[in-house]
């Protein structure tokens, strides 16, 4: 396959270029990897390393879809190699973390968990033809064709099971710019419309701009070998250092700098001058890695700050920037007591969580539960937009009331501003006739009672199993378990679901009449689990998968994977707390759910217990 290829690079830039000779797209933080695809597929990052040994689940991927590619052969892919957290945002940690796996079974386990993506943004050869040197413009009109003509995603979707995506090519730098922002991505590159790709070079044709974050902190020690500054917060009172920084000066600030730490210092040795806190600057960077700064740039000198200001709070709070027309008001009112949970970490939260939860939200009716007062004071439920609503919350009407449609990541922490916790949610979209899944709530008399939960879902699994149907679980949030079955849309009725939920409810009775009720009435259930199959109903609603819920002690409706369920199970583990680094490291259960709806087999089933009726 002759030489390797060198990829072209974008300048950095702090001013994104306008007007009508650029494009522009998301910039995904992964490896840089060019795809060629002669008799072999290769995957090579920029300095020439093979990466599909590293990530098999591509190399099934395109195997799997080699007909689909076979009339375009030979091509050339220009791409970035993510793990894709959300439609703007890669994470870097994780891609970092299979990057350095060695061990052929971790990485097989982490490919079908945490599956990586390739989000491709050029095409360099197409049926054995380099079109490198054509302008941008026919590049993309081509690779744009091509994924259309294959049936691949033309935008990214961590939901969509293709593990090659189109990165969109965009005229809107405002629209664009905004929702990088809002997902927390890394930021974008302008192209220019006309040029052409040229290997190995640094190009003034492609120019980057980061979402850079904000820390104000100060100035700890000089390490004399390589001009570096090491920076600080207050931690509990403690200095807690968050990095070093040595671009991003003039010259001549670079040089105060220096000389303000020499006439100021508190000792030195070989190595470092150091010094007490007392010089404060802002420092701009894109995320935090390991603990450490990632890319920190000099942004300015702050004479008027004291150092005390200076702290691990702010600097956490400061790591996520918001559009302006999002305002979070009064971040630190304490919302939970027990564990302590302020407003911010609420909407930290709920930004985090937004890639996993919106996809359950979207085209909803939505009734959510608020503590404007936090756990303490009284909560309501609100079901009609109030007239104060931002005009990016889209609403629809159902039986004379406005709700809420939560279809975008605004709404969502608008709604976390409003202290919204619980979100409820039908089990159709405003687009269905009839149910678009099935939910068991698996709800026992009290906390104490959370094994006869377990024990429910666990027959329910056996005979879902045995009927060849795909099913879902997660904890309530409070002290019981649902079991989901997904539906495709608009395809049975309330009275179809309806024979499904009764004959289970009474399969359980039967098997365990000790254990499990249909009894409506509770002073006749004792300490049964009553098994609610008639919640399953139009206009009835369920809380939505990752909503936090108002309890003591932050309970989150979590999805689970059915080998975590069994007598270990601790529903108190599952709180605002844990959930995010639980799906960084395992992934999000419910991934397959909406592909799911499609592979349900639920006729036959329906066809048995029709005949049965009758």
């Amino acid at each position: 396959m002759g030489k390797m290829l060198k990829p072209m690079l974008p300048t950095l830039a702090f001013e994104t270029p306008q007007g009508d000779e650029w494009r522009y797209e998301i910039k995904f933080d992964g490896f840089r990897a060019l795809l060629t695809w002669d008799q072999e597929i290769e995957l090579t990052s920029r300095n020439g390393k093979p990466l599909l040994p590293l990530f098999p689940e591509l190399s099934e991927f395109l195997a799997a879809n080699m007909e689909k590619f076979q009339p375009y052969l030979p091509l050339t892919f220009d791409a970035e190699l993510v793990y894709l957290e959300n439609p703007y945002k890669s994470n870097f940690g994780t891609i970092q973390i299979r990057g350095r796996m060695r061990s052929q079974g971790k990485i097989k386990a982490e490919a079908n968990r945490n599956p990586c993506r390739l989000m491709v943004f050029d095409l360099l050869r197409i049926e054995g033809k380099s079109i490198a040197s054509e302008s941008y413009k026919d590049r993309r009109t081509k690779l744009q064709s091509l994924f259309s003509e294959i049936g691949l995603p033309l935008s990214p979707n961590h939901q969509n099971p293709d593990l090659v995506q189109l990165v969109p090519s965009e005229t809107d730098l405002k629209g664009l710019w905004e929702n990088v922002v809002i997902y927390d991505g890394e930021g974008i590159i302008a192209k220019q419309y006309n040029s052409k790709w040229e290997e190995g070079k640094r190009t003034e044709a492609w120019i980057k701009t980061k979402n850079w974050k904000y820390v104000s902190c100060f100035v700890t020690a000089y390490e004399k070998s390589n001009g570096y500054f090491y920076i600080s917060v207050y931690k509990d009172s403690k200095i807690h250092q968050i990095g070093l920084v040595i671009f991003g000066f003039k010259p001549e600030e670079k040089n105060a700098l220096h000389q303000i730490i020499k006439q100021n210092k508190s000792d030195e040795n070989d190595q470092f001058i150091y010094v007490e806190p007392g010089i404060c600057l802002d420092v701009k960077y894109l995320e935090i890695y390991e603990d450490q700064l990632r890319e920190p740039h000099f942004h300015q000198f702050r004479f008027d700050l004291s150092p005390d200001s200076c702290t691990y709070e702010k600097f956490v709070f400061q790591q996520k920037n918001l559009p302006p027309d999002i305002g979070i008001t009064h971040p630190d009112k304490p919302i939970w007591e027990e564990p302590p949970i302020q407003k911010v970490d609420y909407i930290h939260y709920l930004r985090e969580i937004s890639p996993y939860m919106l996809p359950f939200l979207e085209d909803r009716l939505l009734t959510v539960i608020r503590y404007p007062h936090g756990m303490l004071g009284e909560a309501f439920y609100q079901k009609n937009v109030p007239d104060y609503a931002p005009d990016f919350v889209e609403t629809s009407k159902s039986e004379g009331i406005e709700y809420i449609v939560c279809n975008n990541m605004k709404t969502l922490l608008w709604l976390g501003n409003q202290i919204a916790i619980e979100f409820h949610i039908p089990f159709q979209t405003i687009n269905s006739k009839g149910p678009d899944e099935i939910v068991f709530d698996l709800d026992p008399p009290s906390r104490d009672h959370f094994h006869l939960a377990i024990k429910a879902a666990l027959y329910i699994k056996e005979v879902l199993d045995e009927l060849k149907l795909i099913s879902f679980i997660k904890t309530s949030g409070n002290k019981g378990l649902q079991v989901y079955i997904p539906l495709p849309d608009n395809t049975y009725s309330y009275d179809d679901t309806k024979l499904f939920t009764s004959f289970i409810a009474n399969y359980l009775v039967s098997k365990d009449p000790k254990s499990f009720t249909i009894e409506r009435l509770k002073k006749n259930r004792g300490d049964r689990l009553y098994v609610d199959y008639i919640q399953h109903a139009e206009g009835k609603t369920i809380v939505s998968p990752y909503s936090a819920r108002g309890k003591s002690h932050a309970g989150v409706a979590t999805p689970l994977f059915w080998e975590e369920v069994n007598d270990k199970l601790n529903i108190e583990d599952f709180h605002l707390g844990s959930i995010i680094q639980r799906v960084k490291k395992l992934g999000c259960p419910f991934r397959t759910y909406f592909t799911a709806k499609e592979d349900q087999n639920f006729k036959p089933v329906l066809k048995v217990l029709k005949a049965k009726k009758s």
